[in-house]
């Protein structure tokens, strides 16, 4: 059995903000009634989370839920318990319509960190980052595909796209964050 490596081997860049391939993440799409009593239950015993509102995602340490859709969730969980916490979702969930799969390889996650870190995205993304609250999720795109984001710390943000395309994301990003590459969307330009 090979060893499971992250889209780009950890790859990061600096410039104005900080931009790094966040590497291995166990990711799990979970789509259901997120309004059914054992949906809430299997998320939390998951995840330690309650199940979030439309838009928004909640984190207990390394694991958290996120919305992606009225009957979807993107659950987080360290890459090596993805395996067993997706058997764990589908044994709660038995006799209840849903779908549970493990696409931790199929995504890349990266990090977007710095007092400017919003400008980086800013530039890629249809979102208007002055009123992205903490915990706000937004299924966008960035340039010309598919992410989904959030603000994960005060200067920080993440940012999921697929793996097919991660190193076509990194390239904008990187681009993105290169001093000199404000094109009059940084402060005080």
């Amino acid at each position: 059995m090979s060893e499971a490596v992250s889209a780009l081997n950890g790859q990061s860049y600096s410039g104005f903000a900080t931009v790094a391939e966040a590497g291995l993440q166990g990711m799990i799409t979970l789509r259901g009634d997120l309004g059914s009593a054992a949906m809430k239950k299997a998320v939390k015993a998951a995840t330690g989370c309650d199940m979030p509102a439309a838009r928004r995602i909640v984190m207990n340490e390394t694991r958290g839920a996120g919305w992606m859709s009225p009957d979807e969730l993107l659950i987080l969980v360290a890459y090596a318990d993805a395996r067993a916490t997706v058997e764990a979702l589908a044994k709660a969930l038995a006799g209840e319509h849903h779908l549970v799969a493990d696409v931790s390889d199929a995504r890349a996650m990266f990090r977007i960190a710095g007092a400017e870190a919003d400008e980086v995205l800013m530039k890629l993304c249809p979102v208007d980052f002055a009123r992205l609250a903490p915990g706000e999720l937004r299924r966008t795109r960035a340039a010309q595909v598919a992410a989904a984001l959030w603000k994960s710390q005060a200067d920080e943000y993440t940012l999921v796209s697929f793996r097919s395309v991660a190193g076509y994301v990194f390239g904008l990003l990187e681009t993105a964050a290169r001093p000199g590459a404000e094109l009059g969307l940084r402060r005080g330009a």
